[in-house]
């Protein structure tokens, strides 16, 4: 391996001006996925293939149990907001979250975009290939869908249940890989 970057499991972790990317316990890096610079994972979380994380602009925190499906891009602007993504998400692949902030238990669908400054409200679901535009703030327990992004419905609690599970889908699906590593 080269001086630019170490590999974890089969993801890439690139130091970017002296900051590395922290990965806590039971993270799964898939081959092909990168890490750069001021990112920090929390415990059980997964990135799946040629998953692109760049904390080199500014930093990205991802909580716990996340499932970072394959393609996604997370960045940040170097004067705007950091990206910060609770516990209990999962974000569909080819999404795009650009400095946003997730709340827990939030369900991003495939080829969605999230735009610098927006917030999403813990229990949400954004609609497979929506945009959630700069500073739009997503009440908790709603589904928003199009372009730009509009409340399509609120959520009673008995109804998240439906969808709250994903991550944990992942979850296995990540330990699978690590036994297949043996690890």
């Amino acid at each position: 391996m080269s001086d630019s970057g170490r590999r974890r499991d089969m993801g890439r972790i690139v130091k970017y001006k002296g900051i590395e990317p922290e990965i806590a316990r039971g993270v799964f890096l898939a081959e092909g996925s990168i890490l750069i610079g001021d990112v920090k994972i929390g415990n059980n979380s997964n990135v799946w293939f040629n998953t692109v994380i760049r904390g080199d602009l500014n930093s990205i925190r991802i909580g716990e149990n996340v499932s970072v499906q394959d393609l996604v891009l997370i960045h940040v602007s170097r004067n705007g907001p950091p990206a910060i993504i609770g516990d209990n998400v999962t974000i569909g692949h080819k999404a795009t979250v650009h400095g946003a902030k997730i709340s827990n238990n939030v369900l991003v669908g495939m080829g969605a975009i999230l735009l610098d400054g927006c917030e999403i409200g813990e229990y949400s679901v954004i609609g497979a290939g929506s945009v959630v535009t700069e500073g739009m703030k997503i009440p908790p327990y709603t589904l928003v869908v199009g372009i730009p992004a509009k409340v399509k419905k609120t959520f009673d609690k008995s109804e998240v249940e439906r969808f709250s599970h994903f991550y944990k889908e992942y979850l296995g699906l990540k330990e699978e890989y690590l036994k297949m590593e043996g690890k």
